[in-house]
């Protein structure tokens, strides 16, 4: 059976108050749509279309991808008119599974079997809810056959109590689609073309809808405001941190994990509250991420230990680190086996060997770094002169004095050692030392300035 689905992405999205369309704001990370496609694409749909309208160019470039099929729909008319726009691409002997952009929890336990239900009838998602307020109500036969939809503007106080509703999301053979959508009319409160309505003209064929039901009521919620985005924003963290938790994951507080992206963990993992993780992000066996922390494409070797509030872009970290507190980890720092970043450092395109420690108050940017270094205190790579990035070279066993600077292009060879408060600009050999500080002078019986008598007092 082919599948393709058809994605509604054209509204505007007045209520977020945004000049973003709706579909680009992001939930864990990423826009609503790309969620929806996703999805669309784990159910093995061989063909994508997604309808456009309001910011339509915006929304292609920013989901840009050559297999989907773009559809402009040029004045939003309803939903019924959406799907037409994108039938004329539609192969008539596919199944046709159309989704919602702003609706980016659906499973695929949910749309597995409304997708099989389709393969010969028009399908439809529903939902019990505790207040229906907004939705269209299902209405059904004596005999519990789905009669139709009523839109909560035209429902009647009785058909209001329904508590049954329409989530949107329907399947079905694209020929019908073809044959019913061309007949659905606007006769309706809205003047739109209603794609539940396509059902109805089913039904009086002598045909029968067939019904799914979602598997929980937050699977069918949209999003309409950032009240509703915060909301559906909690609900996948918790149902992420739960996931983490039945793979085994320890977290300090399942409540306080914000995952925007993708991660991926091994044994013995814990996580401790605030922790933020974004982009494509793993943890290896026993590794410990501390309190407020920030990881950003960034693999992290077992047992190594993330203290609170570091952040980590673009790095790769080896086995038994030690990180942190309070540092900073930008795009290119490589850690070796057992190395150490201690409070207040920041690395950038940095390659540190095993052993070495740089646990103070540094910058080391630009810099190859041999195993068993040891940097002081205070010390920067001043690698950027205004216009180029130059390199630093340390070689293995290295002893750096606190306070110093190395402008590079430098390198410091094997067992070299720069005395504290150095500044070196020429190349150390190896087994040398390094002085580049001024010499120092001691001034006996010298008087500390003091105030002027009419600044006293």
């Amino acid at each position: 059976m082919k599948l393709e689905v058809i994605v509604l992405a054209a509204g505007k999205g007045t209520r977020m108050r945004s000049d973003k369309p709706k579909v680009l704001h992001r939930l864990a990370g990423r826009p609503l749509l790309s969620h929806v496609l996703q999805t669309a694409r784990q159910l093995g749909a061989d063909r994508l279309h997604v309808v456009v309208g309001h910011g339509a160019e915006q929304v292609r470039e920013t989901l840009a991808d050559g297999e989907i099929n773009w559809v402009d729909q040029h004045e939003q008319l309803g939903t019924g008119h959406a799907v037409l726009q994108a039938l004329p691409d539609v192969d008539p002997e596919a199944t046709v599974l159309v989704l919602y952009g702003d609706v980016p929890l659906l499973s695929l336990a949910t749309l597995q079997p409304l997708v099989e239900l389709a393969r010969d009838t028009m399908a439809l998602l529903t939902a019990s809810v505790e207040d229906p307020s907004g939705y269209g109500r299902i209405l059904r036969t004596a005999g519990g056959d789905f009669a139709g939809v009523v839109e909560d503007r035209d429902a009647s106080t009785e058909q209001k109590a329904i508590t049954e509703i329409n989530s949107g999301v329907l399947a079905a053979p694209a020929a019908l689609l073809q044959r019913y959508l061309p007949e659905v009319n606007n006769d309706n409160s809205q003047g739109e073309y209603y794609l539940p309505d396509a059902l109805s003209l089913h039904i009086k064929s002598g045909a029968r809808v067939a019904i799914s039901q979602a598997t929980s009521e937050l699977e069918i919620v949209g999003v309409n405001d950032r009240v509703q985005l915060a909301s559906v924003e909690r609900a996948l963290q918790q149902r992420l941190a739960r996931e983490l938790l039945l793979d085994g994951v320890q977290l300090a507080d399942p409540a306080r994990i914000d995952i925007r992206g993708s991660l991926r963990c091994g044994k013995d993992v814990f996580i401790d509250v605030n922790a933020v993780f974004e982009g494509e992000v793993v943890l290896e066996d026993g590794v410990t991420i501390g309190p407020n922390c920030l990881v950003k494409n960034s693999r992290i070797g077992s047992g190594t230990t993330v203290f609170a509030m570091s952040h980590i872009v673009g790095a790769r970290i080896g086995e038994s680190c030690n990180v942190g507190p309070y540092a900073r980890l930008r795009t290119g720092t490589e850690l070796g086996q057992g190395a150490r970043i201690g409070n207040f450092v920041e690395t950038k395109k940095a390659a540190i060997g095993d052993g070495s420690k740089v646990n103070h108050l540094s910058y080391i940017g630009d810099c190859g770094m041999g195993g068993g270094v040891n940097i002081g205190a205070g010390t920067i790579t001043c690698n950027y002169d205004g216009v180029n990035k130059h390199r630093t070279e340390i070689g293995e066993g290295v002893f750096v004095g606190s306070n110093s600077t190395l402008v590079a292009p430098v390198a410091i060879a094997e067992g070299g050692f720069v005395a504290a408060g150095s500044t070196i600009t020429r190349a150390v050999a190896a087994e040398e030392l390094a002085v580049g500080r001024g010499r120092q002078r001691n001034i006996p019986n010298w008087q500390r300035p003091g105030k002027a008598k009419s600044e006293e007092g």
